[in-house]
Formats: structure tokens, sequence, C-alpha cells
């Protein structure tokens, strides 16, 4: 079985090449009309010049699963803030889009906090449908339409009764566009939705799930073969993905420590050979590819079977 590794969004090792630069609103409404859209193009340009930077650094160091940023494009979703960035950046984005097919990356993005789908705010389901919009719009503008793309995101808040949450969701999902729905994988969280609430949810709606062995922990649960299984199942032949993460501290269980743990990975390693299934692990650690290089350079150590730098064979 071969297991991949990837980071997220920022590489430490590329200097001055932040892929989320930003404008903060006071900024942008201190300026003139004409600055306004000068220094929203100039950031947003920058933040995808630095994302094929790092598609590139992936590349000659054979890291294949990565994830994107969520802040490419500054205020993106900003009332007032609108251009056409699609078009004016067409070529960066056609740029970045074709590295990711030749080396046939895997790509995903996972929408901020106050993304949330099972809100029964209708202005916040308004904003959370306005930034999934922006993210396919990321993937259109790349012509990265294609379903292996992800949107990952969490079930949302615990509002009133776990049940009429599950069920809000389900019933606000379905109001997404096609073309959105085609991209979602959903996340167990920390607190509220543990895996079995969401393989439940992935199951009924036939959305893939990205099960995630930290937040599982956080919830009072522990990954096991079974468990990992049914979270593969949800994915329908495809390569599965799942998170991984080694929590900063016990005192501080549900933060990121800044490496991952050799001995909880190693344990999980054996977990997954009994399911014995390729798939994707995105590693969340605040070292980023640096993580991603210790784990391996300590694998190796320990005499695991690493094919390149970012993948493993068991």
């Amino acid at each position: 079985m071969i297991i991949r590794l990837g980071y997220v969004a920022m590489t430490k090792n590329l200097k001055d090449c932040s892929p989320s630069n930003t404008v903060t609103a006071k900024t942008y409404n201190s300026l003139t009309e004409e600055g306004k859209k000068a220094r929203l193009y100039k950031k947003a340009k920058q933040n995808l010049i630095n994302t094929l930077r790092i598609l590139r650094y992936n590349q000659a160091y054979n890291i294949h699963v990565y994830r994107l940023t969520s802040k490419l494009i500054p205020l993106a979703t900003y009332p007032g803030a609108d251009w056409d960035w699609e078009g004016e950046l067409q070529d960066e984005f056609r740029q970045l889009g074709a590295c990711v097919v030749e080396n046939n990356f895997r790509i995903s993005a996972h929408p901020d906090h106050f993304t949330v789908i099972n809100t029964p705010n209708k202005e916040v389901f308004a904003k959370s449908m306005d930034d999934l919009i922006y993210h396919s719009k990321i993937f259109k503008a790349a012509n990265l339409e294609c379903k292996n793309y992800s949107l990952i995101l969490h079930v949302g808040g615990l509002y009133t009764t776990k049940a009429l949450s599950v069920k809000r969701f389900a019933d606000n999902f379905s109001k997404l566009p096609c073309d959105i729905q085609k991209h979602i994988a959903l996340e167990n969280d920390d607190k509220s939705f543990c895996a079995k609430d969401v393989l439940a949810i992935c199951s009924e709606l036939k959305i893939p799930m990205v099960l995630d062995v930290h937040h599982e922990r956080c919830t009072g649960g522990q990954t096991d073969a079974r468990l990992l299984h049914a979270a593969f199942e949800t994915w329908n032949g495809d390569i599965p993905k799942i998170h991984f993460s080694s929590p900063k501290s016990q005192k501080n269980l549900r933060s990121h420590a800044d490496y991952i743990d050799e001995g909880d990975f190693i344990s999980f390693l054996k977990i997954a050979k009994e399911v014995d299934l390729d798939f994707d692990i995105m590693l969340e650690a605040k070292e980023k590819d640096n993580a991603l290089f210790d784990l391996t350079d300590k694998l190796k150590k320990s005499n695991f079977e690493i094919i390149d730098s970012s993948t493993i064979k068991l």
C-alpha cells in the first residue's frame, strides 16, 4: 500500500513566498477607487506567483499533496471589493492549473471557520455560499474543475440539538450549486461532530469523508481499522484522504504541534496496514514541509520503505 504525505499552504523553505498576502479592510477603504483595485491586483498576483513557486518546489522535492491557502485573492468576498480577478489574472491561474495537472498534484482547500453550512442564520449561510463560490471560481480559473480537487468543510455549529443541526446541514447542502457540491468533502471536528456523526452524514449524502485522527482523539474517540475502512468507503473508489496532526501538549490538546509525533504516527500506520488501501495524508503541523521531511526521515531510520521524500510504502 502507498501513503502520500502533504502539507498546508506555506513552505518554510522558500524566502518571501507567502501565498496569503492580504489587504485589510481599513487600508482598502482608505484608498482611492483606482488605488483599491491596484492594491488588490498587486497582492493577488503575487499570491498566485508565490503559489506557483511552491508548486515548483513541491515538484522538485516530490511532494504530491498540497492544500491551497484560502487567501489567494484578498478581500474576495468583501462587500464593494468586487473585480474581475479571474479574467485579469487568467495567465497566472492557467500556469498554476497546468502545473497541478502536469504533475498530478492532489490539491485541496479548507474554507475558513466562518463558512458554516448548517447555520440557522440566513445571512451567515449567504456569506458561506459566497465563500464557497469564491473557492469554486479558483478551481475554474485554474481549469481544475473535476471533482478530485476538494473543499474540506466541517459540519458546522451545534444549534439546539445535534439531530436538528445535522438535518439543517443536509437541507442547506442541497441548496448549494452542483459544481460546488461535487468538490465538498466533510471532516470531523474537535468539539461537536465526531467521526461517527460525520460518517453517517457522508454515507447519507454521498459525500467523501476526511477522517481527522487528531480531532477524533479530542472528542474522546479512537481511530481503529473499522472506522478507517468505513471512512475510505465514502470515497467511492477514489483515493481517500485523511488529516493527521499531533497535539501541542496534553494540556493544549486541540492545538497542533510543530512536528508529528513519530510514535503516534507509527501506531497509526499499524492500524492503516490492517485496511491495506492506498491513501493520502494531509499533515497539519506548524512546521509545514519541514515537519513532513522530519517525519519521513524518522520513518526511514525506523526501517520503513520511503519511495520519495513524501511517499511511504507499507
